[in-house]
């Protein structure tokens, strides 16, 4: 369970798409001046160093951001992403990938709150010491799903959630769809945003299926291919995002044609964005 570690797959294409959303989802938080809540199930390490022996080995990073890294030319909405990611890395050259902790506290202001979660001991001190003096950054050596159930409702009251397990352990998926429903009856008002891997086997569609049927509102779907869905590796990103910021869907649509001109490979199914519970 605790086995799996984010360096050897940073920066490729499923980071690009999940935390492209994510940026836009904080930057639409940030244009009301009330201050807000962010919390993270699974933080992983909040920086990774795409030069290291994780890294090198996959390469993966060399297909997503890799790809993307000093294009002159990109949809207006995926720039409060690539900015992050030019933050860390001043001398123009892609050396360092942050992530998502990283990404949120790069885009909180002075008056916001973060608190991760990280059960990973090794992960839990790299991302510890990043943090070191930050006081609005609160790391917990806990199990996540726990950890921010705990903190329900936060203070500041508005905000964002953002679970992105590994899914190793498969009933992850049923773990994820229950934690939602409890998030929201303890936080109606907070936004959450799901991870999830497009797998051969499909595993993640009972997950959805579950929160659809629980009766949750406001339910958006944005599902990202650069394979074959036949592949027996990973074909797909997905996001799911319950209650997101007003007219967020509309900015996600502006990225993903050219982000699957990008990425994709010519046999991937184009991306769908989609509104599985309205209003």
């Amino acid at each position: 369970m605790l086995s799996y570690q984010h360096g050897f797959h940073a920066g490729n294409f499923a980071d690009v798409h999940k935390h492209m959303i994510l940026a836009l989802i904080l930057e639409a938080l940030n244009l009301k001046d009330k201050p807000w809540s962010y919390l993270e199930t699974h933080g992983g390490c909040a920086l990774y160093d795409l030069a290291d022996d994780k890294a090198q080995k996959t390469g993966e990073y060399l297909a997503g951001i890799g790809k993307l890294w000093n294009k002159q030319e990109m949809p207006d909405a995926i720039r409060p992403y690539i900015a992050q990611v030019q933050v860390v890395n001043q001398d123009k050259e892609l050396r360092f990938y942050p992530g998502s902790p990283s990404i949120a506290s790069m885009l909180a202001r002075a008056s916001d709150r973060l608190a991760v979660m990280e059960l990973h001991p090794a992960e839990y001190q790299q991302v510890k010491q990043h943090f070191r003096g930050l006081a609005q950054v609160a790391v917990h050596h806990r199990d996540g799903y726990e950890g921010v159930l705990s903190m329900m409702p936060p203070k500041p009251n508005r905000g964002l959630v953002f679970i992105d397990p590994s899914y190793e352990v498969k009933t992850e998926y049923k773990q994820v769809a229950k934690f939602a429903q409890q998030l929201l009856a303890r936080w109606s008002n907070g936004s959450i945003a799901i991870w999830y891997p497009i797998l051969k086997a499909g595993q993640h569609q009972d997950m959805i299926n579950n929160i659809v049927a629980s009766g949750v509102r406001r339910v958006f779907q944005s599902e990202f291919y650069v394979q074959d869905s036949g592949s027996q590796r990973m074909s797909g990103s997905g996001m799911l995002l319950i209650n997101p910021p007003w007219q967020l869907d509309q900015k996600i649509a502006t990225v993903m044609p050219w982000l699957y001109h990008m990425l994709a490979q010519p046999e991937a199914d184009e991306p769908q964005e989609r509104w599985l519970v309205p209003e």
